[in-house]
């Protein structure tokens, strides 16, 4: 996943570096392929006393069928540009703000958006990007993950992975957007590198800072913690508390006081305290007062320029349970350690199955307590069933490699390295959903030939029906790849590729679609989703970029799935929107990186 970068490119971004470095750079020009475009700008002051924007570039298509209920989804997309160290064609890349180094063609960073695309089914526009709300003036935001779900009146949180900035959007009008606030760095002194966030039934979010306190050394939060960090993108990170408009109401870093296993738990620079507190999923039951977080990595190895990565014991195994009953102090509770199952093997300790615990979702039924947390490239799902107790005990409970072949019949069983994302429980606690990038070639060696990635969906209600007392475990090799042999095992209830026989391209990062149109005309919540959209994105600068494409499945009742064929782009009229493109509604910027996703409906078209 990770390789050596050239040294022309190292040129390259020293040079846009020094054009960045002068001041803030600026866009102007609308010109594109859509005609009739209306651009509609909303600014706020932030804390640095500067106006920062979202500038909206409305098609017709957008109002096309006044008077109809629509539904939408949000894509928070990144321009490519040189800075993508890794991109597979830099030297044609479109888009971008000049030519100052006289060989690299329109390819410095151009502005970074929020695309609206019409999410109606049986819509004439179903499919199309009605609107690309920009931003700015930041540019090179990377932007990475919103909230996992929205609920009527929520605020849309969408975090800026290389800016370290946290934007906070009214959606109340959609097709259209207004932007309520933001948050800077320096607002988020005690971390860095925001990731992913949960909103709470007041409005509020919480939000997982990856990264250590911006400036090296000992920082001291409001709650009276003080920490040793090793600088911005390192370690350890923190737990941020956002109000509706994007301020910020609490800090509260991620570590112990003792410190993590250091063999497990490898910093760089070394602290003296040891931390794998590097929270990236994020998901809280409020009812249980209780929120958990999962650790990915010390970002600073995916974020900088990237070379081989020196440890895999820079990805983390442990997940951080949280006491949340006073909101604005949550109280670090228990850090727990997942384990490795019948797939490890000592000398590729980056793929045994507690490696890289990217995300964790909770269940939602007040008579369940249980979650899930997902290894990246571990490639394993592990459970607990209470995650009120002092200490969390999880175990893992289905292994990728289960779902490998259900997914595209050429791959083999080996769930290691499978680049899995996005994980989330249905509204009704029937079905798992998990998104899988694939393999790449030669992660497991030499002569591996990677694995097609796509989506599986697992049936838990029997796991979840045990309580305490469920007996699936994943401890032979025979369960890894069919699946647990106990009878509370999750079981394979659907799948489907992504990019079939391509290795490595598949979805990174997904969310359901959790509204129903109504027979009274409003679109209403449901607890079984019938869709999940997914995007084919992860960092470019890791070297896992897939395709840049947008893709919707259909979920059956019995959780059976299938690519929705009439989600097209509306130029290449190929089945998924391919955010590789020359021209948007807001120019002709070129390539695009979707990363996450979102279903909203504008608040008057919802009860």
């Amino acid at each position: 996943m990770w390789s050596n970068s050239p040294p022309w490119r190292k040129t390259l971004i020293a040079a846009v570096a020094g054009v960045l470095a002068v001041g803030t750079v600026t866009y102007t020009g609308e010109g594109s392929a859509y005609a009739d475009v209306r651009t509609v700008v909303d600014s706020k002051t932030a804390s640095d006393g500067k106006q920062y924007w979202v500038k909206n570039h409305l098609t017709p298509q957008a109002t096309a069928q006044a008077g109809e209920r629509k539904k939408w989804l949000l894509i928070w997309a990144g321009d490519e540009n040189i800075a993508d160290t890794l991109v597979k064609d830099v030297k044609n890349l479109p888009g971008g703000l000049g030519d100052p180094l006289g060989k690299v063609t329109n390819a410095l960073p151009g502005p970074d958006f929020l695309a609206v695309i019409d999410a109606t089914e049986g819509s004439p526009s179903y499919g199309e990007v009605v609107n690309t709300a920009t931003v700015g003036p930041l540019v090179e935001n990377e932007p990475h993950h919103m909230q996992y779900v929205w609920h009527k009146g929520d605020t849309v949180y969408a975090g800026a992975l290389f800016a370290a900035a946290t934007y906070a959007f009214d959606v109340s009008a959609l097709p259209e957007l207004k932007l309520k606030g933001i948050s800077l760095p320096t607002n988020t002194l005690g971390g860095s590198v925001p990731d992913a966030y949960w909103t709470l039934k007041d409005g509020t979010a919480y939000g997982t800072y990856m990264g250590g306190p911006v400036v090296p050394g000992p920082y001291t939060y409001a709650n009276g913690q003080t920490v040793v960090g090793n600088g911005f993108a390192g370690s350890p990170g923190a737990l941020l508390r956002f109000d509706r408009d994007g301020k910020v109401l609490s800090q509260t870093s991620a570590a112990t006081p003792q410190g993590d296993n250091e063999k497990l738990c490898l910093n760089l620079p070394r602290l003296g305290t040891p931390s794998c507190a590097n929270p990236h999923g994020i998901q809280a039951r409020e009812d249980l007062n209780t929120l958990i977080t999962s650790d990915y990595a010390e970002p600073r190895n995916i974020i900088l320029d990237p070379v081989k990565a020196p440890s895999p014991y820079l990805r983390r195994p442990t997940v951080r349970t949280w006491d949340i009953s006073d909101r604005n102090n949550p109280r670090l509770r228990a850090v727990s350690y997942l384990q490795n199952g019948p797939r490890s093997d000592p000398a590729d300790p980056l793929h045994q199955e507690s490696r890289a615990v990217m995300e964790t979702t909770v269940t939602n039924l007040p008579g369940h307590k249980g979650a899930f947390a997902q290894t990246m490239q571990g490639g394993a799902v592990h459970y607990t069933p209470d995650i009120t107790a002092a200490e969390p005990h999880w175990y893992e409970v289905f292994d990728d490699g289960a779902a490998s072949k259900a997914i595209f019949a050429g791959n083999d069983s080996n769930g290691g390295g499978s680049n899995g994302g996005w994980i989330q429980t249905s509204p009704d606690d029937k079905y798992l959903y998990r998104a899988i990038s694939g393999r790449g070639k030669g992660a497991l060696g030499p002569d591996d030939p990677g694995a097609t990635g796509g989506v599986y969906v697992l049936d838990i209600q029997q796991l979840l029906a045990a309580g305490t007392s469920f007996q699936c475990r994943i401890d032979t090799l025979a369960e890894a790849q069919n699946g647990g042999a106990e009878s509370d095992c999750p079981t394979l209830a659907g799948a489907a590729p992504i990019n079939p026989g391509t290795a490595a391209a598949g979805p990174h990062w997904g969310a359901y679609d959790n509204f129903d149109l109504g027979a009274d005309g409003f679109f209403h919540e449901t607890l079984s989703p019938k869709r999940i959209a997914v995007s084919n994105y992860f960092v470019a600068r890791t070297g896992l970029d897939g395709d840049h494409k947008v893709n919707v499945l259909k979920v059956a009742p019995d959780g059976k799935l299938a690519l929705d064929t009439s989600f097209k782009d509306e130029f290449t009229g190929q089945v998924g929107i391919n955010f590789n493109r020359k021209n948007w509604p807001h120019g002709p910027w070129g390539n695009a990186k979707p990363h996450s996703e979102l279903f909203v409906v504008a608040d008057a078209d919802v009860k």
